[in-house]
């Protein structure tokens, strides 16, 4: 045997964030004339294939954890086997507040040298009971959805789990809107990102914080919108496809969670009839880190070629995602959005309308519960806190 090998098999044991198989290490974009878009963004992989690769490898990349603390104090200390949806939320979201604190043109470094804001975002996803967006927090929080710790979840069902968790991150004061019955309501949008940034609930009215610096920020939160479809029975209705890839194709885009049944994908982009994906199912250790302190974020972006899927292999049950900085920018998307449908009458995958239907419950957007407590405390009362929310949501998967 050669002397090469074994230090090869140290080397991608060493690095098995990065690198599953060898085989995988060799895939490489394919040699096209056709464009790649990546969540709005077009490059030519002829001419621009560095700036395509730093793009993905920007995205920041979550998957399977092990050896972090156990999750509500005696569950399971790691994911694998049932947390990728999880982990594809954190995505989606993370790629949301990367464009809310960093823009969509900032790039990750491998050096260092990240902003402060760059790693205010990953301690939000740290797997601690503290963290904002952990997974401990949402494995907890999706009891309140009828999903024990440690139960695989949809995309529908993780999309709601961030609306919850997001009223409690006043840094980053996001609004989550997660449409219903394949249905976008511009009026209850514009309600729900027009809600002071940080407020009480008192009955069901939201007052403004007394005392804020908050009430002088622009009345408008940054948004994101999740779309929860079904694209056919089985597999994916092949009328859908062209306008599946278009959403890549908008400024706003943020992606789109979906994969396999069981086997969930954070999807970024696509060329030709394959969609780019980011895929959770590596597991890793979990990194430590004290509050205040950078993170050895290394391990949160995936270096290698990007992986493909064929559309036509895509489970039907996903969720589109759009961010929207500013209502201008939300006004831009609808413009495309109902220009898009102008041109596909009988092809739509959702209904885009501009005010709320009557025969549907009021629209009461969601506010923070008035909870002293962060961390892990407040999800052991989440059942409570959002029952009456539960009464009029009525959920698309």
């Amino acid at each position: 045997m050669s002397p090469i090998f074994p230090c090869l098999v140290s080397v991608l044991a060493k690095y098995e964030n990065q690198i599953n198989v060898f085989s995988e290490f060799l895939e490489d974009l394919p040699d096209t004339d056709e464009p790649v878009w990546v969540l709005g963004e077009c490059y030519n992989v002829k001419t621009e294939k560095t700036g395509l690769l730093s793009d993905v490898h920007s995205r920041l990349w979550f998957t399977y954890r092990k050896k972090f603390s156990p999750i509500g104090g005696t569950g399971p200390s790691s994911d694998t086997g049932w947390g990728c949806m999880l982990r594809c939320g954190q995505m989606i979201l993370a790629q949301a507040l990367v464009c809310s604190q960093l823009g969509r043109a900032w790039r990750w470094r491998a050096e260092g040298g990240q902003p402060e804001e760059y790693h205010r975002i990953l301690h939000c996803f740290l797997d601690r009971k503290d963290s904002c967006y952990s997974v401990h927090q949402m494995a907890q929080m999706g009891v309140g959805e009828g999903k024990a710790v440690g139960e695989w979840y949809g995309s529908n069902t993780v999309a709601q789990v961030l609306k919850k968790l997001a009223l409690f991150d006043d840094w980053n004061s996001l609004a989550v809107y997660v449409s219903m019955d394949n249905t976008v309501v511009i009026e209850d949008i514009k309600k729900q990102c027009r809600q002071a940034t940080c407020s009480h609930t008192h009955g069901n009215r939201a007052t403004a914080c007394p005392h804020s610096q908050s009430q002088s920020r622009s009345d408008w939160r940054p948004l994101l919108l999740v779309i929860p479809l079904r694209l056919g029975i089985n597999h994916i209705n092949p009328v859908y496809i062209q306008a599946l890839k278009e959403c890549f194709k908008i400024p706003q885009s943020c992606g789109v969670l979906g994969g396999k049944p069981n086997l969930a994908y954070y999807f970024i982009g696509f060329v030709g009839e394959e969609l780019i994906y980011l895929d959770p199912h590596t597991t890793q250790s979990a990194v430590e880190s004290e509050a205040g302190s950078g993170v050895d974020d290394q391990s949160y972006h995936c270096l290698r070629s990007p992986r493909r899927m064929k559309i036509t292999n895509l489970d039907p049950s996903v969720a589109l995602g759009f961010f929207c900085k500013s209502e201008d920018d939300f006004d831009s998307w609808c413009n495309l959005i109902q220009q898009e449908m102008q041109m596909k009458r009988n092809l739509r995958m959702f209904e885009l309308v501009e005010n709320h239907p009557p025969h549907w419950p009021p629209f009461v957007p969601p506010t923070k519960p008035e909870v002293q407590t962060t961390g892990a405390e407040f999800i052991e009362s989440s059942d409570k806190l959002f029952e009456s929310e539960e009464e009029f949501e009525i959920l698309n998967v």
